[in-house]
């Protein structure tokens, strides 16, 4: 491309093309105000979509019905217990009388004098019950465990680590009384019912003498040996609550007081303090805070985005926008518009303190929240979260979808949900014997285990007592959280799993065990809980009904009771969940992001029109720089055919 700034008529080709270029050059200056404007716009939406982010993670606090029906728990000297609550606790006052701790059993050894001494070798088997009157009555709720103890490991020290290694439920320690190393065996657990009964099998041939493993033994019934000595007795936790005595195995109760949780501390006979349950607004006020704050920043920005300055006469980047005007006002409706909530009661946030102020902003009125907390007549959780009001005390609502539509249901059961179960046939023979009948291999829920009982003589109760605890001592039952409840009625046995529906399965396959406890076993799988909400089939699965249609993600809890009618559920969404559907619509539907694919849109067009406007001025100079270059070309010829002529003409 020629450039030349006058090749000899000294014409100034590069400022008169400059000039020109810079007028046709408008357009491209035009673009980029277009484009800067649409980033702006972008811009904007993006903070808009980020402050109704904001907003919606203020509402899942108020989303949990459990924050607004909270309760607190507190003694009047806490020193001596404390104390905690659940939504379901009664408000009320209480006197409490600690008579005396709970505690777990501890014993010791004879001494040994160092703990390298070698003990001996074997398996300990460790189980937990009760001692009364010479007889020891196994817990079933806690499973026997089994320690086997190496001959590399059979010194004192080696014995303590493999116990606490084993995590049986006892722990192990060596004191050193000045006279000698004592071994001292603790159970984990509190209460009678966990007093500690071990046994031996010595790899020198005897279980009971004082020598080898079998110095480790202790079964304080009656014929029983006790090689190791008790030197603190397991016993219950016992308190008078309201006058009433209550004896509990640990010292953190959870089942004196309906939704109470007790935390004894110290023994204090003959004094009583007093246990004070009240309903707490805590964590509703602080919900309800951020709730009104997320509001308020939200509508500053709205405000910030789209206001018109009528003083200088400045619009705001969005003021005007169709889709700010209709966020601003959907969410602005929805918080004022009242609920027909589960229940009934309060419809309105006005009713907890929340109202629009002039400037359109939430104002917040703790007290009248509070007021309506400590109302036992209102129920502020209905108010906000979904929940869902059954009329049957065995059924209960778990939880509901966006989808679950509000109304009334009713609920018919055809089928009650029941647990897998193994019953014998016959009496079970009440005496084991190694080898010849006391081992059995199951299936529960899917999973197989084998197991082995320990020999002995026992009663109908004390040997579904031993199944029991081996069972849910069994590593692979135990891994997969599987657990059984074994029962006796007239002397015949039934094994059912803790599991309910069609995949609770008891399945006894095998076992030296089986015909003599069992005889031929009638199994029977469980089956699920089936009915129909609102007429309309729903699914079961164990005891949970989840329902169909308009119903859609509504779960129910039906865990027992008859067939038939089983009354009615009021269901609704409160304003968290009517709030968060809104916005969740506005943030993941087309609402803005229309929009701002259609501002990308724009700026992807402007880019292209810029590419093209470019090749456009880039051929125009060329044209405009070739057309003057010619021009400077010929003024140059021209100038010197002047200057030959004029040099001529002088010398005539």
């Amino acid at each position: 491309m020629l450039s030349s700034p006058g090749i000899g008529s000294g014409l100034d080709v590069n400022g008169i093309v400059s000039q020109l270029m810079k007028a046709e050059s408008q357009p491209l200056t035009d673009l980029d105000t277009k484009e800067a404007k649409q980033q702006t716009r972008l811009t904007a939406f993006g903070t808009l979509k980020g402050a109704l982010s904001s907003f919606q993670n203020s509402l899942s606090a108020l989303s949990d019905p459990a924050k607004f029906n909270a309760v607190s728990a507190n003694f009047s000297d806490n020193t001596l217990a404390s104390a905690s609550a659940t939504s379901g606790a009664i408000a009320g006052s209480h006197s409490v009388e600690i008579q005396t701790l709970a505690q777990s059993q501890k014993l010791k050894s004879t001494s040994f004098a160092t703990t390298s001494t070698a003990i001996g070798s074997g398996t300990l088997t460790i189980q937990f019950g009760t001692y009364n009157g010479g007889t020891f009555t196994l817990n079933p709720d806690k499973a026997a465990q089994s320690i086997t103890i190496s001959p590399g490991n059979s010194s004192l020290s080696g014995i303590r680590d493999a116990i606490n290694q084993a995590n049986a439920g006892v722990s192990a320690s060596i004191v050193n009384d000045g006279t000698g190393n004592r071994l001292v065996i603790a159970s984990q657990d509190t209460g009678l019912s966990n007093a500690l009964k071990i046994t031996a099998s010595d790899d020198d041939g005897n279980n009971t003498d004082n020598a080898g493993l079998s110095q480790l033994v202790y079964d304080a019934s009656t014929g029983g040996t006790t090689n190791l000595s008790q030197t603190v007795a397991a016993s219950n936790a016992t308190l008078v609550i309201d006058g009433i005595s209550v004896s509990k195995t640990s010292n953190n109760i959870t089942d004196a007081l309906e939704g109470v949780t007790l935390n004894l501390l110290k023994a204090n006979p003959g004094t009583t303090t007093t246990l004070n349950v009240s309903r707490d607004a805590t964590g509703a006020q602080s919900a309800v805070s951020s709730f009104v704050k997320a509001f308020n920043d939200l509508n500053t920005t709205i405000v910030n985005l789209s206001k018109y300055d009528a003083a200088t006469k400045k619009a705001s980047i969005l003021t005007g926008d169709s889709t700010v005007r209709s966020i601003q006002t959907q969410i602005r409706s929805a918080i004022s518009d009242p609920l027909t909530t589960a229940g009934g009661g309060l419809s309105l946030l006005s009713e907890v303190g929340i109202s629009f102020q002039s400037d359109g902003t939430l104002q917040f009125d703790s007290s009248k929240l509070s007021s309506a907390l400590y109302d036992p007549t209102k129920d502020v959780s209905t108010l906000f979260a979904s929940v869902g009001k059954t009329s049957d005390s065995l059924v209960s609502f778990t939880s509901a979808t966006s989808d679950t539509v509000n109304g009334k249901y009713s609920l018919n059961i055809s089928r009650i949900a029941t647990q897998g179960t193994a019953i014998g046939n016959t009496a079970a023979a009440l005496t084991i014997n190694t080898g010849v009948n006391d081992s059995l291999s199951l299936a529960v829920d899917g999973t197989n285990a084998n197991i082995t009982l320990a020999a002995g003589t026992y009663t109908a109760t004390s040997l579904a007592a031993e199944i029991q605890s081996k069972i849910n001592g069994a590593s692979a039952f135990s891994s997969a959280g599987i657990k059984v409840a074994v029962s006796e009625s007239a002397g015949k046995l039934a094994i059912a799993s803790n599991r309910y529906g069609s995949a609770s399965i008891v399945s006894i396959i095998e076992g030296s065990g089986k015909s003599d406890l069992f005889g031929t076993p009638v199994e029977t799988a469980g089956v699920d809980v089936a009915g129909t909400i609102n007429g309309i089939a729903a699914t079961g699965s164990g005891q949970t009904l989840t329902g169909t249609a308009d119903s859609s993600g509504l779960v129910l809890n039906v865990t027992g009771g008859s067939t038939g009618a089983r009354g009615e559920i009021d269901f609704a969404h409160g304003f968290a969940a009517k709030l968060n559907k809104l916005v969740g619509d506005m943030l993941d539907g087309h609402l803005i992001d229309s929009r701002i694919d259609g501002i990308n849109s724009s700026i992807k067009d402007i880019g292209s029109q810029r590419d093209a406007l470019n090749q456009r001025l880039a051929d125009t100079e060329k044209r405009i720089r070739a057309q003057f270059t010619a021009l400077d070309t010929t003024m140059a010829s021209m100038t010197q055919t002047s200057t030959f002529l004029t040099q001529q003409l002088s010398k005539l």
